[in-house]
């Protein structure tokens, strides 16, 4: 095992949840199209049942709207609100929908998508889909979302969203330990290293495409944050808040100076991307969309910091992503980066980690400050609880995200400031975060059965019009 790709760790996709919206639409788009490839012209009947997790908090989440337009073809990558909206109303008027390779299906939510408060076996976050032709049960299969956008059927196997590399790696790895071994033997850096595992060499190639097209996407996210007032919907009347705390930083600075600190700034660029999250708007997972503010705001509070060419963005952003990316692959292949599976500690405690790491990496540290960093990052969110009022990702989740920038910055500052000696390993504290989150109460995972989800307002699970 070698770790995962960068564009697996980070996806383009759509708010407000990877695990709830990007990945029960990845499921039904890739449950219809291996039927749709056999169909011929016929039309189809088809049943969705969301269970533990995706039944508690779905509707908070969009996951019902998610569900219906995946059934229909639509992908997360390129799937707009409005498309999702429209597909609603469709099928809940007529429950008749059409496909967009042209086959018929019907699918009236209102009695057709069911909810299973118990969890399946293999994960939370589990769906279990239907179909009929005529009065004959076709198929029927479960899915399983694990996070991050990222879905696995019921055999165990991820459904890919983008190429394999070719090949195997040439450096595999399952610990943090045996990435820095290969480091050290083969005097590359954790970024460069990567990249060779996607056969793709840093040291040769002046651009990173894919590290651009995600920062060019992240980039976006933030501004639009930055620049958009109101209320985020959802029924909790939330106001946007990025926009004038930003305003208020530009007033205070002075000349052509960046306004404030780099923890100021990256607190707000944080915040500007989970309510663009909250409000379905088009962003990044890092490694998932409840957390996927912080990597991209430490980033821009780096580039802030540093005048540097477009070839030396380039090089940042990519040492940074890629750096992040395989902190973000050991967390997901040793513990999770799922809320329902182990709490918060697996999204922004593995963002601000992520965060720290690619900072570090960025400022020209070593293989084992950058190790240090990380622990340090995650350490201090142990224990961090999954339990968003109504359902909903945004309180506490915004200003979660706002912390965790601010936290991964710090890590990074200690980090750098040592001599890469530390006393707990990263493989420790993501085995920690692993049995943190096997012995943590199911009410404080994702379910709205605990904490803030029933202290913070007394109300039940919000239900989203998509």
């Amino acid at each position: 095992m070698h770790g995962f790709a960068l564009n697996d760790i980070f996806k383009i996709g759509i708010g407000p949840s990877s695990s709830h919206t990007m990945g029960p639409m990845h499921a039904a788009q890739h449950f219809m199209s291996n039927l749709e490839q056999t169909l011929g012209n016929g039309s189809l009947k088809v049943s969705v049942t969301l269970h533990g997790s995706l039944a508690a908090t779905g509707d908070g989440h969009g996951t019902p709207g998610a569900v219906t337009a995946g059934l229909v073809g639509h992908h997360y990558e390129t799937v707009t609100l409005p498309d999702i909206e429209s597909i609603w109303d469709t099928a809940t008027a007529t429950g008749v929908m059409r496909s967009l390779s042209g086959h018929e299906i019907h699918f009236n939510p209102s009695h057709d998508l069911l909810r299973d408060m118990e969890p399946l076996a293999s994960h939370p976050n589990g769906m279990t889909f239907r179909a009929w032709a005529g009065d004959a049960l076709i198929d029927e299969k479960q899915y399983f979302s694990v996070g991050g956008g990222m879905v696995e059927d019921q055999m165990g196997h991820a459904l890919a969203t983008s190429p394999l590399p070719v090949g195997d790696a040439p450096f595999p790895y399952k610990s943090m330990e045996e990435l820095v071994r290969w480091c050290d033997q083969e005097k590359l850096s954790i970024a460069q290293l990567q990249a060779r595992n996607e056969h793709f060499c840093l040291k040769r190639e002046e651009y990173d495409p894919i590290a651009a097209k995600l920062w060019a996407v992240m980039s976006d996210c933030i501004d639009r944050g930055l620049s958009t007032e109101g209320q985020l919907p959802g029924g909790l009347n939330v106001k946007r808040r990025a926009s004038t705390l930003w305003n208020r930083l530009l007033n205070n600075s002075h000349g052509d100076k960046a306004p404030a600190n780099a923890a100021q700034r990256a607190m707000v660029y944080a915040m500007a991307v989970n309510e663009e999250n909250a409000a379905g708007g088009r962003l990044v997972t890092a490694p998932t969309n409840g957390a996927a503010g912080i990597v991209p705001a430490v980033l821009r509070a780096h580039l802030d910091e540093h005048k540097l060419n477009e070839a030396g963005v380039n090089r940042h952003v990519s040492t940074f992503l890629r750096t992040a990316t395989a902190i973000g692959g050991l967390f997901k292949m040793n513990a999770s980066i799922s809320g329902a599976e182990v709490g918060c500690q697996g999204e922004v405690g593995a963002a601000a980690s992520m965060a720290a790491a690619g900072l570090t990496a960025a400022m020209g540290g070593s293989p084992r400050q950058i190790e240090n960093a990380a622990e340090i990052a995650v350490e201090h969110c142990l224990g961090l609880t999954c339990d968003p009022i109504g359902g909903l990702v945004q309180v506490p989740c915004i200003e979660r995200n706002g912390m965790g920038a601010v936290k991964a910055i710090a890590a990074s500052d200690l980090a750098l400031a040592g001599d890469g000696q530390f006393m707990i390993s990263l493989d420790q504290v993501i085995d920690t975060v692993r049995e943190t989150g096997k012995d943590m109460d199911s009410r404080y995972k994702e379910t709205a059965r605990g904490g803030l989800a029933i202290h913070g307002l007394k109300i039940p699970v919000t239900a989203v019009e998509c």
